[in-house]
C-alpha cells in the first residue's frame, strides 16, 4: 500500500483497535447488571438497572449543529465524536449520544451517521447497517399498526373510521419513490377495503418519533396509544388507543427502547439509539439516550440533524421542552466548501480556492450563528478541516469570526481524531462555553396560536417576511383548534439546503415568504407537523446511488460503505 494512499473510512475502522464493550461500559460507570450484550462490541443498557451515585449531578450537554450544508453534509457527526475524543483527552468524563443511521441515505447518497476518518463510533460498518435492530423493531411496530388499522376495516368498520381521511402511512427505511402513493385492498373481497395508501422512509414515522421523545416504558405506551391515524365519518380523531393496541405495539418496541452502546476509536463511550430525519422529523437522538448519558457523565456531546435552522432549532423546542436536556454549550459546524456553495460555486469547483466566495457565503453562517444566540446561547464556530482548504481561506473565516465576536477553532478530527490533537482547541473554547454564563429559552411558548407559532419561526430563523398557508392547511388548522391540539410545538419539514424552502435559494435569502401546504398533528408524539414546499417524507435515490459501489468480500466484509 502506497505511503500517500488516504484511508477510506472503512479502512481505517477496520484498522482500529477495538476494545471489548465490557470495557467500555466499565469506563463509563455502567453496571454489569444493567448491561445487555450484542456480540463482543455492541450492548444494550437497561437504564432501570443502572446504578447512579446519589450526589452524581447531570452532566452538561454540548449540542452540535451547523450552518445549511452540501448534499454530502458538513460532518456533524464528526465533529461531534472528535470533539468528545478531546474533551476526555482534556480530562472531562464525556459521552456521546447519536442518531442511529437510515438505510436509505447510506444506499444513496449522503452516507452514514458514524462520523469518518479517524472521529468515528465503531463497529462502523454494522452500526451502518442493521446494528442492534431498533429500526426494524421501529418499522414493524408502524406497519402493525396500519395492517391492525386495515384489518379493523374489513372485519366491519366498528370505529367508524373513514378510509379516505387517514393521516398515518406504512413505512420502509428505504429511499423508494415509488411507494410515495399506492392504492392496497385491490383483487376483491377477501382481499382488503380498497384505499388510496402510500409509504414515508421510517426515520418519518411518529412512531421513530415517539420512540425518540419517550422518557420511559409506561411514557412510550401512553404516547403510542395518542397517536392519531385518522379520521372517522364524523371527522372525530381515532386513536390508537380507542383500537386498543398500544400494548401490542409496545411490546414490539420493548427492547429496542433500551440504548445502545458503542464506542468512538479513542475509547469514548457512545449512546447510539433513534434516528429521525432533521428536515421531516424533528432530528434528534432518543431523549432515553442523552438522559442516561447525562447520569453517567460530566458532559454529553450529542447532535441535531441538518443546520441550525432545522435540527437545533426542533432540539430547543421540541425535546427541551419535555425533560431538562437544553445545552449548556452549541458548536456550529462550518466549512469552506459549504461558504463557497453558499457563496455562489457550482459543487464541482467546491475544491478550487476561492476566498470571494468564501466572503460571499459567509452570511449564511451568520445567520445560523445569530439563531443560535436567539435561544439564550453563544455558540462555537467548529471549522471543519478539508484537505482541499488553503491556508488563505482558513485565515479569513477566522478572521471574520473574531470580528464578529464568536469564538472559533479549526479542528482537523478526520485527520488528526481519534485521540489525536485534531481537536484540542475547539475542546478549549467549548469547555470554557460550557462554564460562561447562559440563559437558555424556547423560541416561542406553546400557549400561541399554531399560525403564530409557525410565523415566529420562519421569520426568526429563516428571515422570512410572513407565511402562506394552503387551503388544506387552513381546512387542516380549524381541525387543530377544533380538537384542542393547539399547544403543541411544530416541527418545521423543509429543505435542508436553504433557509427558504426552495433548495435553490442560498446564502441567506431576504424577502421571500414560506409556503406551507399541510399541517399533520403528531398526538403521540407531540407535535405538529408543517410541510413546506416540496420536501418528501419519502426520499428518492439519486442517479448513481452509493449501493452500486458497495459489495462484500470473501469472508463477507463489507467493502465500498464510504
Amino acid at each position: 500500500m502506497s505511503e500517500n494512499k488516504v484511508l477510506s473510512d472503512l479502512e481505517i475502522a477496520r484498522n482500529a483497535a477495538i476494545l471489548p464493550i465490557e470495557v467500555i461500559a466499565e469506563r463509563a460507570g455502567i453496571t454489569v447488571g444493567a448491561l445487555e450484550l450484542y456480540g463482543p462490541h455492541k450492548a444494550k443498557i437497561n437504564p432501570a438497572k443502572l446504578v447512579i451515585p446519589p450526589n452524581k449531578a447531570p452532566g452538561k450537554v454540548v449540542l452540535v449543529s451547523a450552518m445549511s450544508p452540501t448534499p454530502a453534509g458538513e460532518g456533524k457527526s464528526t465533529t461531534t465524536v472528535g470533539l468528545a475524543d478531546s474533551l476526555a483527552r482534556a480530562g472531562h468524563k464525556v459521552m456521546i449520544a447519536l442518531r442511529e443511521p437510515s438505510l436509505g441515505p447510506i444506499l444513496g447518497m449522503k452516507g452514514g451517521a458514524t462520523g469518518g476518518g479517524y472521529s468515528q463510533v465503531l463497529p462502523m460498518d454494522d452500526i451502518n447497517l442493521h446494528f442492534t435492530g431498533d429500526f426494524h423493531a421501529v418499522t414493524s411496530a408502524n406497519n402493525a399498526l396500519m395492517a391492525l388499522v386495515d384489518n379493523h376495516i374489513f372485519q366491519g368498520n366498528q370505529l367508524g373510521i373513514d378510509p379516505r381521511r387517514m393521516t398515518f402511512k406504512r413505512v420502509l427505511d428505504m429511499n423508494d419513490r415509488s411507494l410515495r402513493e399506492v392504492i392496497i385492498g385491490l383483487g376483491g373481497p377477501t382481499q382488503g377495503v380498497p384505499r388510496q395508501d402510500g409509504f414515508d422512509i421510517t426515520v418519518a414515522s411518529e412512531i421513530m418519533a415517539v420512540f425518540c421523545l419517550a422518557t420511559d416504558l409506561d411514557d412510550l405506551r401512553s404516547r403510542l396509544g395518542r397517536i392519531t391515524f385518522g379520521y372517522t365519518h364524523d371527522r372525530a380523531p381515532v386513536t390508537v388507543a380507542d383500537l386498543g393496541v398500544e400494548g401490542a405495539l409496545t411490546m414490539l418496541l420493548k427492547d429496542a427502547i433500551k440504548p445502545n452502546l458503542v464506542q468512538t476509536i479513542a475509547g469514548t463511550p457512545a449512546l447510539v439509539h433513534g434516528g429521525p430525519f432533521a428536515n421531516i422529523a424533528h432530528g434528534c437522538n432518543s431523549l432515553i439516550a442523552t438522559r442516561t448519558a447525562m447520569q453517567l457523565a460530566d458532559v454529553v456531546v450529542t447532535e441535531a440533524g441538518f443546520g441550525a435552522d432545522l435540527g437545533a432549532e426542533k432540539y430547543m423546542d421540541i425535546k427541551a421542552r419535555i425533560a431538562e436536556v437544553a445545552p449548556s454549550a452549541v458548536v456550529v459546524v462550518a466549512t469552506i466548501r459549504a461558504l463557497k456553495m453558499q457563496g455562489g460555486v457550482p459543487k464541482e469547483q467546491l475544491s478550487e480556492p476561492n476566498v470571494d466566495a468564501v466572503a460571499a457565503g459567509v452570511e449564511n453562517l451568520k445567520r445560523h450563528v445569530g439563531n443560535v444566540a436567539k435561544f439564550g446561547i453563544s455558540p462555537v464556530v467548529s471549522i471543519n478541516k478539508f484537505a482541499t482548504d488553503t491556508p488563505e481561506e482558513l485565515e479569513w473565516l477566522l478572521a471574520w469570526c473574531a470580528a464578529e465576536g464568536v469564538e472559533a477553532a479549526v479542528a482537523d478530527v478526520w485527520g488528526r481524531g481519534g485521540g489525536g490533537d485534531g481537536g484540542d482547541e475547539l475542546a478549549a473554547k467549548v469547555a470554557a462555553a460550557l462554564d460562561a454564563p447562559s440563559d437558555f429559552h424556547h423560541l416561542y411558548a406553546l400557549d400561541l396560536p399554531v399560525e403564530d407559532k409557525i410565523r415566529t419561526i420562519v421569520q426568526e430563523i429563516y428571515g422570512a417576511d410572513g407565511v402562506e398557508f394552503s387551503v388544506p392547511a387552513l381546512k387542516r388548522l380549524a381541525e387543530i383548534e377544533k380538537n384542542g391540539w393547539t399547544d403543541l410545538p411544530i416541527c418545521m419539514a423543509k429543505t435542508q439546503y436553504s433557509f427558504t424552502d426552495d433548495a435553490s435559494r442560498l446564502g441567506a435569502p431576504k424577502g421571500f415568504r414560506v409556503h406551507v401546504r399541510e399541517l399533520i398533528p403528531k398526538t403521540g408524539a407531540g407535535f405538529i407537523v408543517a410541510l413546506t414546499g416540496a420536501v418528501m417524507t419519502m426520499p428518492g435515490l439519486p442517479k448513481e446511488p452509493a449501493a452500486m459501489r458497495m459489495d462484500v468480500d470473501a469472508d463477507g466484509n463489507p467493502t465500498g460503505l464510504f
